[in-house]
């Protein structure tokens, strides 16, 4: 049966990159009937943020990916925090010494640096020199007896090729001359990224390894250890890396990039998944929306590209607008009360979903149906000045004058009533319609812009644009 995992490390923010990671891996699980896990990686303490867990799970529900294994939901190879696994690693790190596939290095940090430098200096990779690599069991036993900090090394052999065949890349090969002898336990007890994640993913019975590109440098080491175990190691994909348009790896000093982010900023979950699954993979040369459904009928590591995707806001952007669109005003009432709430506009929810319906074809986030309509909630109190400067003026402020009593005369206010009181003033007096439209709807809204005009009166009642249109008469 297929396994996967998800294994983040709660170190913050939740990265765009790491949610395509784990719908990746949901998708696959779902498509083959098989086992999605959530496994916590917070062995690395000084990079642990409070919070950072609770926010994640937080951010998976939102997006709609569930877990059939973690620590939420539990399971039989639990428990799926390493911080509760100490013991295992440390026990198969005693294991490797004992096979003479790692070893104790007492080096000190500040030698380790001096070390460092002086490769830099000479234009050589850094890498350990492996000066404890051939110590004496004797003397290694002796130091620790003795209470000598240390950590525990990879004993990386020496002049083989080290291969593995990646889903998306095909055959890859290092030179092992290339790889460091990789800490695998720190002298706090607390083992690397690289010793958990082998020895989790075996007793996890991990089948299919997915993970993002800056990953690919490490597998030589982890097929090392599976080697070393003696151990199957698992299938690897690794995805590509998410670009900016210029091509640069996506990052926060370039704009948005946390999955909470774009949740504050108005994207709809079905929207962001669909954007984020199509960020290296499509299903289809013609079609660009799918439906979580779909995804996971579709979904294929082998179809997966190479190449950096580019994450293109523009792109989001339509897309998002497209869900809303496919979304009714009802549905979308839960995600726009809180907008309104938020800027103090109090309204029935009859009354907002009217808003909703009259803006839905016009906005691309969320918070689209209150930043760009305030004139549902509130009279305007400046008017937008180019607009006013084309079509405001005495002629104009005459016309409002005189179809004003009809407005105030209109038994029904409803947009058919409302154009019929403006097309017919407007043949009247020989004018084209827009010689009254553009005023009242600068008068109404103090905007240029928005849905239909008899529609968004319609919307705003009668009381309140008899209101606004005196106002406007008076103050303009």
């Amino acid at each position: 049966m297929v396994r996967v995992r998800f294994a983040p490390s709660p170190t913050g923010y939740v990265h765009v990159g790491s949610l395509r990671t784990a719908l990746y891996c949901y998708l696959f699980a779902r498509h083959h009937g098989g086992v999605n896990i959530l496994r916590i990686e917070d062995t690395d303490r000084t990079r642990y943020v409070e919070g950072a867990v609770e926010n994640l799970l937080r951010t998976m529900e939102w997006a709609g990916i569930t877990f059939d294994e973690g620590p939420i939901t539990g399971g039989a190879c639990g428990p799926y925090v390493q911080s509760e696994r100490t013991e295992l690693y440390r026990e198969h790190a005693d294991k490797l010494i004992a096979s003479g596939n790692a070893y104790p290095c007492f080096c000190t940090a500040e030698r380790l640096d001096q070390v460092r430098k002086a490769q830099q200096a000479a234009s050589i990779p850094p890498m350990y020199d492996r000066l404890c690599r051939n110590l004496t069991k004797e003397e290694s036993d002796r130091r620790i007896a003795s209470g000598e900090p240390h950590v525990v090394r990879l004993r990386v052999p020496v002049g083989e090729l080290v291969r593995f065949h990646d889903i998306i890349r095909g055959d890859i090969e290092f030179d092992s001359k290339t790889i460091d002898d990789q800490v695998l336990l720190k002298s706090d007890g607390f083992p690397t990224y690289h010793l958990a994640n082998i020895v989790d993913d075996h007793f996890m019975q991990i089948t299919h390894v997915i993970r993002g590109e800056e990953w690919l440098s490490s597998t030589p080491k982890h097929v090392l250890l599976y080697a070393a175990f003696g151990w199957e190691p698992p299938k690897f994909a690794h995805l590509p890396l998410l670009l900016n348009a210029d091509r640069s790896k996506l990052s926060k000093r370039q704009g948005d990039v946390a999955v909470e982010d774009f949740r504050e900023k108005g994207y709809l979950p079905e929207a962001l998944i669909n954007f984020v699954a199509l960020l290296g993979w499509n299903p289809s040369a013609s079609e660009e929306i799918f439906t979580i459904h779909e995804l996971i009928r579709d979904f294929d590591l082998e179809r997966v590209n190479k190449a950096g995707a580019v994450f293109g806001r523009e792109k989001l952007d339509w897309m998002n607008a497209e869900y809303i669109r496919k979304k009714s005003p009802e549905e979308l009432l839960p995600y726009v009360r809180p907008l309104a709430e938020n800027r103090n506009y109090v309204v029935s929810d009859e009354y907002l979903v009217t808003v909703i319906r009259a803006m839905q074809e016009r906005v691309r986030t969320l918070p689209d149906f209150v930043d760009f309509a305030s004139y549902f909630f509130v009279p305007p109190t400046e008017y937008e000045e180019k607009y006013k400067s084309k079509h405001w003026n005495a002629d104009a402020k005459a016309r409002l004058t005189e179809i004003l009593p009809r407005f105030e005369a209109a038994e029904r206010w409803d947009h058919d009533t409302l154009e019929a009181i403006v097309r017919t003033y407007a043949e009247e007096k020989g004018l084209s319609a827009g010689k009254l439209i553009h005023p009242i709807r600068l008068a109404v809204t103090g905007r240029g812009m928005g849905p239909g005009l008899f529609e968004l009166l319609s919307v705003i009642g009668k009381p309140e644009c008899v209101r606004r249109m005196q106002t406007a008469l008076e103050t303009l």
